[in-house]
């Protein structure tokens, strides 16, 4: 069974609106365009000084199968790079021997493996969602898809429908007084519209004012597999 990698999901987005929003008044779509298509370069270029370590743990069933951490660090070239700390392998259990035995480890065998194709599935849709791209957020603004809902709680909520694929929404949530992203979440498909699946991502700021992910949950209730990505420990690379 190959390793399930599912941490590249973590990527970060900082939101801000221009000087037209106020705390009681809600930004006009061309100021939530604006911010986001501004702020998504800005975001990613001041986490690029930064190195943290990244906590994956994969359950099915409510059991937690796997949890593996990862040293995370942009290369040169703009990438992730994860090195792996620790061991993440755990061990296999012992040949139960007999007929009946080598039957039961390939029946576990083979339903790791579907497990292994479903999440390689979910992480490329998952990527089209997180970061939200400048080109979709601009697509779904002109297509009247973009939805800014007044102040409510200290936070402003932009709603992006049809976003990726039909009857799909993506929603952003940024604290109206100091213009910093708490929260994105997706609610999706995979394959088929009923199968859905579900992502929340959580944010945290940096003493400087950077914006990241701080945990990202993956939900897939048709295949009870959750997926939960913490970040924590940044510091500027090489310190």
């Amino acid at each position: 069974m190959k390793r399930l990698g599912f941490a590249a999901l973590a990527a970060s987005i900082v939101t801000a609106w221009s000087a037209g929003g106020t705390a009681q008044t809600a930004p006009t779509p061309d100021q939530v365009v604006a911010g986001l298509k501004q702020n998504l370069a800005n975001s990613q270029k001041r986490l690029r000084t930064y190195e943290w370590v990244e906590t994956t743990a994969v359950s099915l069933k409510g059991e937690e199968k796997t949890r593996k951490q990862q040293r995370v660090l942009y290369g040169a070239d703009g990438k992730l790079i994860k090195t792996p700390i620790g061991s993440a392998a755990a061990p296999k259990p012992e040949p139960s021997g007999g007929r009946g035995g080598r039957l039961k480890e390939r029946v576990v065998e083979n339903k790791k493996d579907e497990i292994q194709d479903y999440m390689e599935k979910a992480v490329v849709l998952i990527h089209k969602y997180v970061p939200p791209t400048p080109a979709l957020i601009q697509k779904a603004k002109d297509a009247g898809n973009l939805t800014v809902k007044p102040p409510q709680d200290g936070k402003v909520r932009a709603e992006f429908k049809n976003f990726v694929q039909k009857a799909d929404l993506l929603g952003i949530d940024v604290d109206a007084k100091a213009l910093q992203l708490l929260g994105l979440n997706v609610a999706t498909w995979l394959e088929k519209a009923e199968d859905a699946v579900t992502l929340d991502v959580r944010y945290a700021t940096l003493p400087d004012g950077t914006s990241y992910v701080a945990k990202t949950t993956f939900d897939a209730k048709a295949k009870n597999i959750s997926v939960t990505v913490e970040n924590a420990g940044h510091k500027p690379v090489g310190k």
